[in-house]
């Protein structure tokens, strides 16, 4: 259902601290412009746990205009509480939103059984595709992959998962185990190329917030099988691939945004930002490939 360079977009802000609701249309009317297949707001790299639940809402909803039905919106609707998770996703639902992301719950640690009803709650809660987002660098919990074929064998909207466990071994074993029709995507932009060789369908990704049109190009090879194109781009990338996650995602993304002047570079706390030697090595990363 959903393939090719999918954007989580960042959440913009004002000098006031506010969500900036005109960069944000324009980052999203960029992305239409530049070929991208998809956009996520409200992720991890939205900033979304420093947003209210009416700005998370609000953001959504920006987000579903601005696209105009041009590309799909996957709403982030995810929360460690599966009765937060179920209110936010039937909010994005309402708004127009295409699929929703739900990423592991966060902190509470819950056992395998306890993410297999988790997710089994919110599916039959919304008449919304879901995919999945297994992070455990941020969440400290893994979706093993016998969960994950139980969620997508007893709930048909449960149509993929948003692999960023940096785990080659266990995203074989999903593409392996898994139906065909079931979307596996990448989550880091630096393994996208090795994961579609191995049958993944595409990437949900950082880097497409400022490179939109060469991450579908990389990733439209790779489905079509033109794997020496896609490599070309992978490795002409792959320093900003490495740049954006210089310091934690997405400090660096917003930085680059800012200097190529489509953003102001502003975080929520306990996001801050760049340190200027950081700072440095990214600005010649972009200058290096002609981004700003």
């Amino acid at each position: 259902m959903f393939k090719g360079a999918i954007t989580a977009i960042v959440t913009p802000f004002t000098e006031k601290g506010d969500v900036d609701v005109l960069a944000l249309k324009k980052l999203v009317e960029f992305q239409v412009k530049n070929s991208i297949d998809g956009i996520v707001p409200c992720g991890t790299t939205g900033e979304s746990p420093t947003l209210d639940y009416d700005e998370h809402d609000k953001v959504i909803e920006i987000v579903i205009d601005a696209a105009n039905g041009k590309v799909p919106v996957i709403a982030g609707t995810g929360s460690n509480s599966a009765r937060e998770a179920i209110e936010m996703t039937r909010h994005a639902a309402d708004a127009g939103a295409d699929a929703s992301l739900q990423v592991c719950p966060y902190y509470n640690k819950p056992t395998q059984e306890g993410l297999y009803r988790h997710f089994s709650a919110i599916a039959k809660s919304v008449d919304l595709p879901i995919i999945i987002y297994n992070i455990q660098g941020r969440t400290a919990v893994n979706l093993e992959t016998s969960t994950l074929a139980r969620l997508a064998r007893e709930h048909s909207n449960i149509i993929g998962v948003k692999e960023a466990s940096g785990n080659i071994s266990q995203m074989m074993d999903v593409i392996n185990e898994l139906p065909k029709n079931f979307d596996v995507l990448s989550g880091d932009d630096n393994m996208t190329l090795p994961l579609m060789a191995l049958g993944g369908k595409g990437v949900i990704s950082v880097a497409s917030n400022i490179v939109p049109k060469e991450i579908h190009d990389m990733a439209q090879h790779a489905l079509n099988g033109d794997f020496e194109k896609a490599k070309h781009i992978h490795f002409k990338l792959l320093p900003l691939f490495k740049g954006i996650f210089i310091e934690t995602n997405p400090i660096p993304i917003k930085a680059a945004l800012a200097m190529k002047g489509m953003i102001k570079e502003i975080y929520r706390l306990p996001m801050c930002g760049m340190k200027a030697e950081n700072r440095e090595k990214l600005r010649k990363i972009l200058k290096g490939l002609n981004i700003i």
